[in-house]
């Protein structure tokens, strides 16, 4: 910023050296990009993940269905039981063996976690299937997507900031090196006769 506010101030100064006016121009420039381009890469990043999700919330609205399974029998829990959407990891699903019918009309039956404190033989309990009845996860809703394309965004406009700050930096860095050798050039001409009596008469 002080390279920005000193732009028009140096743009007359005997003083300014080229490096100034250069130093001052790359902070402009980039701040100009974290202003523009960061939020723009965010927005279309969260407008194409927005619609890759979607698309695939759609997808599984088709292909996952909701059925009712009936417990036969309560197993033992296990370790694996719990609940994984569960905000404290802390709810525990009940392992029960239960049949169900696919939307194909085949039965089927096997091991199932149920959310069921106490299930008892005949307790009926939603399960998601395909269309043959194989057991799949609940299809993603349409306001997760959305929350998960918003964080994909501004993920992507936080590292478009940051590149842009490490490319100016990187600039900024070569240029002052440059200037140091440029300054040590001048250092070891003038540094032989430095200091002497009657030197530049």
């Amino acid at each position: 910023m002080r390279a920005i506010s000193g732009l028009w101030r140096w743009r007359h100064n005997p003083l300014c050296r080229p490096t100034d006016l250069l130093e001052g121009w790359v902070a402009l420039t980039a701040l100009l990009l974290l202003l523009i381009a960061a939020p723009v890469t965010g927005v279309l990043v969260e407008n194409a993940a927005q619609d890759a999700l979607q698309q695939s919330v759609r997808e599984q609205n088709r292909s996952r269905y909701a059925v009712t399974a009936t417990v036969i029998r309560a197993l033992e829990p296990s370790a694996l039981d719990l609940d994984a959407e569960a905000a404290t990891g802390q709810d525990l699903h009940s392992r029960v063996l239960a049949h169900w019918t696919a939307p194909d009309r085949t039965v089927h039956r096997g091991t199932v976690p149920a959310r069921l404190e106490d299930p008892r033989p005949g307790d009926r309990f939603r399960i998601w299937t395909d269309r043959n009845g194989r057991l799949v996860a609940r299809p993603l809703d349409a306001a997760t997507a959305t929350a998960h394309a918003m964080i994909a965004g501004a993920g992507a406009a936080l590292v478009a900031a940051g590149l842009i700050e490490c490319a100016r930096r990187l600039i900024v860095w070569r240029m002052v090196r440059h200037r140091y050798a440029l300054w040590d050039q001048a250092w070891h001409r003038a540094g032989p006769d430095w200091g002497r009596t009657g030197t530049g008469s």
